[in-house]
């Protein structure tokens, strides 16, 4: 008989805010990282039982699949309009959407900026990885000026396609937002500040201190044309100066916050 016992010893286990199915992203994405740091937020702060989440057009398309707690699916780009409705009728409730590139900083650009700007008391994860992931490879706002995509062949020439978005800059100007920050999923110390940031942002919402965003700079080898080891280097070598690291607006009141 095959023993269910939980060994003594074990320091890694899945959360219970993740469900038991296998998911459907490419060998080296990020995407699994991102939502095992937010499963395990939920599961540390007892969260999981009133929280909402909102999945995106895009890879995470079927997130819903994914997390173990309540999910709508909006339609693309639309998640920060459809969170905002769920948060102000049920304003006990953790709200949060989780976002690509193509979703949040293209045709979710005017629900992004507008949420943001009413200071709109939901979550927002942003995972930046530069190219549109889903659909074949093209040109995101966030693909950096060089970086060839089967849209942009000869790498993205900034004098036609102009120059890449850099979200938590532009979000981190809103009054209305109270905690936005930059992170990255390419090795062991970043995830780790991912996490915490993560739990932050969830702090600024369930102490109703306004908007947040988490931008999570991620991988897509497949679509990158290279293999997993190999991206999360070039993430470090490219993305980063492109996108520096670090918290782009913290309201004062987090700062008396203990957890």
């Amino acid at each position: 008989m095959i023993s269910l016992a939980v060994p003594e010893n074990l320091v890694y286990s899945r959360p219970e805010s993740l469900t038991s199915v296998h998911n459907h992203y490419c060998p080296g994405c990020t995407h699994g990282v991102a939502h095992r740091l937010i499963a395990e937020v939920l599961d540390e702060m007892n969260v999981r039982d009133h929280t909402i989440g909102v999945a995106p057009v895009g890879c995470s398309v079927f997130a819903y699949n994914y997390f173990n707690c309540d999910f709508v699916e909006a339609a693309h780009g639309r998640a920060p309009a459809m969170a905002t409705g769920i948060k102000r009728v049920l304003p006990d409730r953790v709200v949060f959407t989780y976002q690509g590139d193509g979703d949040l900083a293209s045709i979710g650009m005017a629900e992004i900026m507008h949420a943001a700007a009413r200071g709109e008391n939901i979550t927002v994860i942003f995972i930046n990885n530069a190219i549109y992931g889903m659909t074949g490879g093209q040109m995101a706002p966030t693909s950096l000026p060089g970086q060839k995509t089967t849209s942009s062949p000869n790498g993205r020439d900034v004098e036609t396609a102009g120059y890449p978005i850099r979200m938590a800059e532009i979000l981190a100007n809103m009054d209305g937002a109270g905690y936005i920050v930059r992170r990255s999923l390419h090795d062991p110390k970043n995830i780790r500040m991912a996490k915490k940031a993560i739990r932050m942002a969830f702090e600024t919402q369930m102490h109703g201190l306004g908007f947040s965003m988490v931008e999570l700079l991620s991988t897509c080898p497949t679509n990158w044309g290279i293999t997993p080891i190999e991206s999360l280097t070039w993430l470090e070598d490219h993305m980063i100066p492109a996108y520096p690291l670090g918290d782009y607006k913290v309201s004062e009141h987090l700062a008396a916050i203990k957890f």
